[in-house]
């Protein structure tokens, strides 16, 4: 992680005119069937830019969860990712993400893919 800190603040330290602030709210629900389990709300502030052809945003704020049958809570959460164009009709992406949580171990995710356009 340290790595990539430190790879985010030379690429932030250089980025171009074209980079900027943002504010992306987000809510993802769970359900198991027709059963609602949980909603999570993110309230992020971001930055995003581009050095060359890899596009990179890294964005954080507090995250708004309520489970079902459960006091809500309030944690902090926060994504950064990129992509590139490996050609011209095929991008790759990825995002690393966490959440903090006072009772019970932080949460991390990553997510690769790529876009193939036609």
């Amino acid at each position: 992680m340290k790595k990539i800190a430190l790879a985010l603040a030379a690429t932030l330290a250089s980025t171009p005119a074209m980079a900027g602030v943002y504010v992306n709210a987000e809510s993802n629900a769970s359900y198991t069937g027709n059963d609602y389990q949980s909603r999570t709300t993110d309230i992020h502030v971001g930055y995003e830019g581009e050095v060359g052809s890899l596009g990179y945003y890294v964005q954080g704020g507090p995250a708004f969860t309520a489970a079902d049958g459960v006091d809500g809570s309030t944690d902090f959460s926060g994504k950064l990712g990129g992509s590139v164009a490996a050609s011209e009709k095929l991008g790759v992406y990825g995002e690393i993400s966490f959440k903090t949580d006072e009772t019970a171990d932080n949460a991390y995710g990553t997510k690769i893919g790529a876009k193939f356009k036609f």
